[in-house]
């Protein structure tokens, strides 16, 4: 049996991506700008729906920087964040000035705990500065509480910036994710579901916010013969090449969600008779998710003290990724000295939460192995 690397999520590519390229090349449509980013844009407008408006950009780490500054954050204000998220979540916060306040999870989805989020609003008010803006994360592809996380939004009138970065095919009530925010944020890295090898999306309700983003993320350059500039601008706009990688990208989009599912399939039927093992999955039917990332969590108390940790070893001595889940981010030396709101769900969630390999290019011989390593581990 072949010993070659099995990746947690690496690219998969369609074959119709080079195409795109090649005709970016003949007609010398290098520059961030051209017919494959409109195209690209159109594409993920047409995909997502609800009369969206999107912009192309360079990663969505660079839309969830301008997201905040479309909606208005400067130096000195508060922006609620999800605690158990990658640090892109967080990190254009501080790039804005602002002060991060976390929140915990909730159990089923993992995501935003409603409860802990009021009672964060509340206390934030009491002291005197309401959040500017709530960052919730759809996490792993898996949709987070709209309904609830949205009632305490409206209630209190704050924004959401919601970040899609890893649930572009994900919906909610049949509403794709990314379209629920005042602002949505997607991404193409290297490891997503699809992927222009680096690059996000920003995902607006109309073309004047649209607008803005591109002459932000353009360097803000003034409409003058010469380079006249009255704000701060970004180099943040994604080229004709990395678009192109995404139109074709885009043809495969819903084949790479339904592999990803079932992966997820292939682990939730494995664990169904395992003891002290759960796999992140839908709530109910209400939700949708991709899948990007297939997840478990292991009671040691019930796996005669086998931990997390102990299947990562097991996982990595035959060449086979798996990773930690997220480590929140009020526990990173960064931003631990950040208000933190709710309990200890994330805690345990990252202690005892393990990323399995969940490709939509894994084959049947590297499932065969993957679980001839669980075989050993659990049984």
């Amino acid at each position: 049996m072949s010993n070659q690397k099995i990746w947690l999520s690496s690219p998969h590519m369609g074959g119709t991506e080079q195409n795109y390229v090649n005709e970016a090349f003949e007609s010398n449509w290098v520059a961030p700008l051209g017919p494959n980013v409109n195209g690209f844009e159109k594409d993920l407008e047409k995909y997502i729906g609800q009369e969206s408006f999107v912009g192309a950009l360079s990663s969505g780490t660079a839309a969830l920087h301008l997201g905040l500054i479309i909606l208005g954050v400067k130096a000195g204000d508060e922006v609620i964040c999800q605690s158990m998220t990658f640090s892109a979540s967080a990190n254009p916060i501080m790039y804005q000035g602002a002060t991060p306040i976390f929140i915990d999870s909730e159990k089923e989805t993992w995501n935003l705990c409603p409860i802990a989020l009021e009672e964060a609003i509340i206390d934030r008010i009491a002291n005197g500065k309401k959040p500017k803006a709530i960052i919730a994360v759809h996490l792993y592809g898996m949709p987070y509480k709209v309904d609830e996380i949205h009632a305490v939004a409206k209630k209190h009138e704050i924004p959401i910036l919601e970040d899609s970065a890893e649930a572009l095919g994900s919906h909610y009530k049949n509403q794709r994710c990314g379209t629920f925010g005042e602002i949505g944020v997607l991404s193409f890295n290297g490891n997503k579901i699809i992927t222009t090898s680096g690059g996000g999306a920003i995902v607006t309700k109309n073309q004047e916010a649209k607008d803005k983003v591109v002459f932000l993320s353009t360097q803000a350059r003034d409409n003058a013969p010469h380079y006249q500039h009255s704000e701060v601008g970004y180099n943040y706009r994604m080229s004709n090449i990395c678009a192109g990688i995404g139109r074709g990208q885009m043809e495969i989009l819903d084949k790479h969600v339904a592999l990803r599912r079932k992966m997820h399939d292939f682990y939730a039927d494995y664990f169904k008779d395992i003891d002290g093992v759960t796999v992140l999955s839908e709530p109910n039917e209400d939700y949708f998710s991709n899948h990007w990332l297939s997840a478990i969590v292991i009671d040691p108390s019930k796996n005669n003290g086998k931990t997390r940790e102990d299947l990562r070893l097991a996982l990595e001595q035959e060449n086979i990724e798996s990773r930690p889940l997220w480590k929140p981010m009020h526990l990173q030396p960064v931003f631990e000295k950040y208000p933190y709101y709710g309990k200890d769900v994330s805690e345990k969630l990252f202690d005892n939460g393990l990323c399995l390999p969940s490709g939509s290019n894994l084959s049947d011989d590297d499932k065969n192995r993957i679980k001839t390593v669980l075989n050993n581990f659990f049984q």
